[in-house]
C-alpha cells in the first residue's frame, strides 16, 4: 500500500463577499504571501525559458485583466480585494499570480510566439462519465489538477456559505478562488488548460469558475462562461444532476460537447477538435496525448464506474512520466497537486491533495460543510 503523504487542509468561511474574503485571508495570510512570491519566481523562469525578461509587462497585463474582472463580477471582486488586503498583498498581484497561466499566454501572444515555442509539461486530466456507464445510474465528473510540483504545498479545500447564493466546496490553492468544486445544488465545475493564439486582456479562468459555481444550473453556468470576455483558452467541464458538458474555449471562440448517457468524455491539454481560425500556441506534448489515450482506452471497456474506479484511474502509472498520475520525482516540472471526483445526483464530492495514491481523500458535503476522511 502506498504511504499517505498529503492531508487536505480545510477552510470554512461565511457571510458577505467581503466577510468571506477577509476570513479567508486571516486564516491563510502567510501562505498567500508565500504563494504569490513563489508564483512570481515561477513566472520569471517560465518567461526566461521563452526568451522574455519582461516580468513587469507580465504584472501590467495582470493588472489590466484584474480591472476587467472587477467590472464583470463585482461581487467576487469584493471577496478578492478583502482577501488580498487581509493577506497583505496587492489585489492586482494576487489576481495576476493566481491566474498565471492566462497572463503568461497573453504575454506570449504579444511577443508573437509561434507554435514552435517550447511547450510546457503542465496539464490536467478530466473525465465525464455518463449515467448509463456509472454503477449507481448517476453521472460522474472528475479531474486531476497538475501544475508546478511545489503548488501541492498550497492546496486547500474551502467551504463558502454566502449570505446569498449557494454554499460551495472548492478545491484550490492558497489565495485562489474556485479551481474545481461543487455547490449545494450539485452543480460541479472544473477545467483543463489549453493554449491558443488569441489570448487577450480579459477575465481569468479562475474567475470564470468562481462565477460558474455560483450559478443555479449547468446551463446557466455554461452561458456565463460562453458570454464572458475570456482572457485565454481553457476547457471547462460542468455537471449537475441532469447532465454534463465540456466547453472548449479560446479567448474568442467556444465549442460545446454534451455528454451522452452512455458516453465517457476525456480531456487533457490540447485541442481535440479545431476551433475555426484559432491556432495552438504550443504543440501538444507526449504527456497530454498519452494521458488522453489512456482515458480513451479505459473508456472503451470499463463499466459500472464508481468513485473508487475513478480513483484507481487517477492513480495509474503505466506510462511513467506520461501517466495520468504524475509525481514530482518524474522531473518533468509538473505533478498532480490535487484530485476531485463529483457525484452531482448525490451532491457529494471526493477530493485529495497530491496524487490520487498519495493523498488522504475526503468526502465533501457542500450543503452542510462536512468533510469526512475516506479510506
Amino acid at each position: 500500500m502506498t504511504e499517505i503523504s498529503y492531508d487536505l487542509p480545510l477552510i470554512r468561511v461565511a457571510g458577505s463577499a467581503s466577510a468571506m474574503g477577509e476570513a479567508y485571508g486571516r486564516q491563510c495570510a502567510e501562505a498567500v504571501r508565500s504563494f504569490v512570491e513563489q508564483r512570481l519566481r515561477a513566472a520569471k523562469v517560465y518567461l526566461w525559458e521563452r526568451g522574455s525578461r519582461d516580468l513587469e509587462g507580465f504584472l501590467q497585463l495582470g493588472a489590466q485583466c484584474y480591472q476587467v474582472f472587477c467590472d464583470w463580477d463585482p461581487e467576487a471582486a469584493l471577496e478578492h480585494e478583502a482577501l488580498a488586503l487581509a493577506s497583505g498583498v496587492s489585489p492586482e498581484d494576487l489576481y495576476t499570480t493566481t491566474n498565471m497561466t492566462d497572463i503568461r499566454d497573453i504575454l506570449l501572444v504579444q511577443l508573437a510566439k509561434s507554435s514552435s515555442s517550447t511547450a510546457d509539461a503542465e496539464g490536467c486530466t478530466s473525465v465525464l462519465v455518463g449515467a448509463q456507464r456509472s454503477a449507481d445510474g448517476g453521472l460522474l465528473a472528475a479531474q486531476t489538477w497538475d501544475l508546478n510540483p511545489q503548488d501541492v504545498d498550497d492546496i486547500i479545500a474551502i467551504h463558502r456559505r454566502p449570505d446569498a447564493g449557494p454554499a460551495t466546496w472548492s478545491v484550490t490553492c492558497n489565495g485562489c478562488p474556485t479551481l474545481m468544486g461543487m455547490n449545494e445544488d450539485g452543480l460541479s465545475v472544473g477545467t483543463t488548460n489549453i493554449k491558443t493564439d488569441d489570448a487577450r486582456i480579459g477575465v481569468g479562468y479562475l474567475s470564470l469558475l468562481h462565477r460558474a459555481i455560483r450559478a443555479p444550473s449547468r446551463e446557466a453556468a455554461a452561458q456565463l462562461i460562453m458570454d464572458a470576455p475570456r482572457a485565454a483558452a481553457h476547457t471547462y467541464w460542468l455537471a449537475d444532476g441532469t447532465g454534463a458538458c465540456l466547453l472548449t474555449t479560446s479567448a474568442t471562440q467556444v465549442q460545446r460537447e454534451d455528454l451522452s448517457a452512455d458516453g465517457i468524455l476525456g480531456q487533457t491539454n490540447h485541442l481535440r477538435h479545431e476551433l475555426p481560425g484559432i491556432g495552438s500556441l504550443e504543440e501538444p506534448t507526449s504527456s497530454t496525448c498519452t494521458r488522453l489515450a489512456t482515458v480513451e482506452h479505459w473508456a472503451s471497456f470499463v463499466g459500472g464506474v464508481d468513485v473508487d474506479c475513478l480513483r484507481r484511474l487517477f492513480a495509474e502509472r503505466s506510462h511513467a512520466a506520461d501517466s495520468i498520475n504524475r509525481y514530482p520525482e518524474d522531473g518533468t516540472g509538473s505533478a498532480t497537486d490535487a484530485c476531485l471526483v463529483c457525484s452531482p445526483s448525490q451532491v457529494r464530492a471526493w477530493a485529495c491533495r497530491g496524487p490520487a495514491d498519495r493523498g488522504l481523500w475526503y468526502q465533501l458535503d457542500p450543503r452542510s460543510g462536512d468533510a469526512s476522511p475516506q479510506p
